[in-house]
C-alpha cells in the first residue's frame, strides 16, 4: 500500500526542526520501503505492507519522538484518499501570483462537513469545498488580507489541520502514482 504521511508544523519558522534525510533514514528502520520525502514541509510517500492506519500512525509518530525528540502529529492518508482531495480540487485553483489556494488536510475527528459552519468565511472573498478529508480553500491574492480565514489560526480546529498548498497537493498525488507505478 502506498501511503502520504503529513507531518504537521515541522520546519517552520524555525521551530520542529526535521531533517528530511534523516527522516527518510528512521521511517526505513521502522520498516516502511521506497520511502521517499517532497520539500522541507514533512511530506512523506512510502510502502507499507501494514494496513492499520491508527497503528502505522502511532508507530511513526513514536518514531518521530525517537529520532528527533519532538512530539509531531502524523496525518496518514492511502493514495487514494490523497487522490479524492487533489481531484476534487478545480483546475483554475492555483497557487501563484493572483490566487491563494491551500488544502486543510483534516484528523478524522473533524472531517464532518457541519464544520464548515464554523468557519470565519467572508462572502465574495474565500471560496471554499469540503472534500472528504480536506477543505480546498481559495482566495484572490488583492483579497487575501480581507480573507476570514486566517481567523482560524489557533482555534481548536486549526490544531487538527495540516495545511498545503494546491500546488504542492498536486505534486504529492503525482509523486504517489510514480511510487505504485514503479
Amino acid at each position: 500500500m502506498i501511503y502520504l504521511a503529513l507531518l504537521r508544523g515541522v520546519n517552520v519558522g524555525g521551530n520542529n526542526l526535521v531533517d528530511m534525510r534523516r527522516l527518510a533514514a528512521a521511517f526505513e528502520a521502522a520498516g516502511m520501503s521506497s520511502v521517499r520525502t517532497y520539500i522541507n514541509s514533512g511530506n512523506i510517500l512510502f510502502r507499507s505492507t501494514r494496513r492499520s492506519v491508527p497503528r502505522l500512525t502511532t508507530l511513526l509518530e513514536d518514531v518521530i519522538r525517537d529520532e528527533f525528540d519532538l512530539d509531531i502529529k502524523v496525518l496518514l492518508l492511502t493514495i487514494d484518499d490523497l487522490r479524492t482531495v487533489v481531484e476534487a480540487l478545480p483546475d483554475d485553483w492555483v497557487n501563484g501570483g493572483t490566487m491563494k489556494t491551500d488544502v486543510m488536510f483534516l484528523w478524522e475527528d473533524v472531517r464532518d462537513p457541519s464544520i464548515v459552519d464554523e468557519l470565519p468565511l467572508k462572502d465574495g472573498i474565500d471560496r471554499l469545498i469540503h472534500v472528504q478529508g480536506a477543505l480546498l480553500w481559495n482566495v484572490d491574492r488583492d483579497k487575501a488580507t480581507r480573507s476570514g480565514l486566517p481567523r482560524l489560526v489557533g482555534s481548536p480546529l486549526y490544531r487538527r489541520m495540516t495545511i498545503r498548498n494546491a500546488n504542492t497537493a498536486r505534486k504529492l498525488l503525482v509523486l504517489a502514482d510514480e511510487l505504485a507505478a514503479s
